[in-house]
């Protein structure tokens, strides 16, 4: 018998080579929503790509579920305090990736889950916003990092996911949008997800790496004991490098970048 050949990977794939796939970012994007489920998040995982975005002259926008009110390390200091503590941090982190608008929209830390009130209050901001890309984290578990199996996380994603689509594009979901605040349907034409266990897109950071580490640095209450959060950082993202075929010594932030439309 003749041998099998290999299959042919469908054109619609979009789990590209990954060197195909290294730093070959999309056109610019004129408006972008980042949706994460906790402050600082954000920091660690897209602010390289976000700094590149504004510096091009892109409108950035973070929807942050939770006020992170359970994070921190310092046992002393009020618990009552942490939340907007981690607020304020967030929004210097932001305005140092180039991002005015942060929004809160003040769900538990550590208790969040995909409702049906958590879809509309992002599929609001989804209307209002008008993203024609937004980042979110990944629904499914990435179990090569202790930190991406956070259900805060997983929930998060499976909101926006849900939010992105149907939500936000079909006009008869949550009709009070419409009725009481006028917001029509909008379809968002592109996600990258993060924290995901399948990335085929890789943007090069390493040249604003630097400004990264200092935004991620802003989150003192989270990262102010750690002594070795720039080996980490650089070691994380130097695998993702690798990952995506770039040169010995780059850094890169990873993505499932995923086309709706």
């Amino acid at each position: 018998m003749p041998a099998a050949k290999p299959p042919t990977e469908p054109a619609h794939d979009r789990t590209a080579t990954a060197a195909a796939a290294a730093g070959a970012a999309s056109a610019r994007p004129d408006r972008v929503l980042v949706i994460t489920a906790h402050p600082d998040d954000v920091e660690f995982c897209a602010a390289g790509t976000v700094m590149q975005w504004t510096d091009q002259g892109a409108s950035v926008t973070y929807c942050v579920l939770t006020d992170g009110d359970n994070g921190g390390f310092d046992e002393v200091l009020p618990r009552q305090t942490i939340a907007p503590l981690r607020r304020a941090e967030q929004k210097m982190a932001a305005r140092a990736a180039g991002v005015h608008d942060v929004r809160f929209l003040g769900y538990p830390d550590g208790r969040l889950e995909p409702s049906m009130q958590l879809r509309r209050d992002i599929t609001r901001v989804i209307r209002q916003t008008k993203p024609d890309l937004v980042v979110l984290p990944s629904p499914e578990i990435n179990w090569d990092r202790i930190a991406d199996v956070h259900p805060d996380h997983r929930a998060a994603g499976e909101a926006a996911l849900r939010a992105v689509y149907p939500d936000a594009r079909n006009p008869f979901a949550h009709p009070t949008l419409y009725r009481e605040q006028n917001l029509a349907a909008w379809e968002v034409p592109e996600i990258w997800l993060i924290t995901g266990p399948a990335p085929n897109h890789f943007v090069d950071v390493t040249d604003v790496f630097p400004r990264k580490l200092a935004a991620l640095r802003l989150h003192t209450s989270q990262t102010a004991h750690l002594a070795e959060l720039e080996e980490l950082l650089v070691r994380w993202q130097g695998e993702h490098a690798a990952q995506g075929g770039l040169p010995a010594g780059r850094l890169a932030e990873a993505f499932q970048v995923v086309r709706l439309v």
